[in-house]
Formats: structure tokens, C-alpha cells, sequence
């Protein structure tokens, strides 16, 4: 596995904020992801905790979800494939 998630989880409360749910349902996502290999195989880079931040910095501002699901969106656009990793529903606590 190429991300740490407790390392992320405090990251990202770090840099974006957000509530319990928010955060770790884009944790789960992110490990999926960098799990499936499919970035890896598209970018030619491992996704790795400082990736994912980064990306998310460059998103317009928003929850941690909607941040991910705008990151996601342009790699949807640019490869395709991703959709499957779009957050749709998460706890709000």
C-alpha cells in the first residue's frame, strides 16, 4: 500500500478540515485507489499521501469530499475510469 491512512487521515484534518465522516470516507477512497494501480499506470507516479494533499490543495474550496470528487473529475476527464471512485454518500459525523 502506497498510502498511509492514519498518516492522510491527520493530513487532511490538518489541511481541509472536515468532519469525522468527511475525512475518512476520502481515506478509504484514496487507499482504493492507489490499491487499484490504476493512477500509478496513468500518471507513471505512486499515489502517496503527499500526492493526494497536493492535488486537493489545487481544488476550488470545499469539504474534503468535494475537494476529492473535483481531483477525481479531472482525472476522469484526462484518462477516464475513475468514476468509480467519486464519493456519492458518506456520514456526515
Amino acid at each position: 500500500m502506497f498510502i498511509d491512512p492514519e498518516r492522510l487521515e491527520t493530513r487532511l484534518r490538518e489541511e481541509f478540515g472536515g468532519t469525522d465522516g468527511q475525512v475518512r470516507v476520502v481515506v478509504r477512497q484514496a487507499v482504493d485507489l492507489a490499491d487499484a494501480g490504476q493512477y500509478q499506470a496513468d500518471v507513471g507516479a505512486t499515489l502517496t499521501t503527499d500526492a493526494v494533499v497536493e492535488e486537493l490543495s489545487d481544488a476550488p474550496d470545499g469539504s474534503p469530499p468535494e475537494r476529492w470528487n473535483w481531483w477525481i473529475g479531472s482525472l476522469e476527464l484526462a484518462y477516464g475510469g475513475y468514476g468509480e471512485f467519486e464519493i456519492r454518500r458518506y456520514r456526515k459525523e
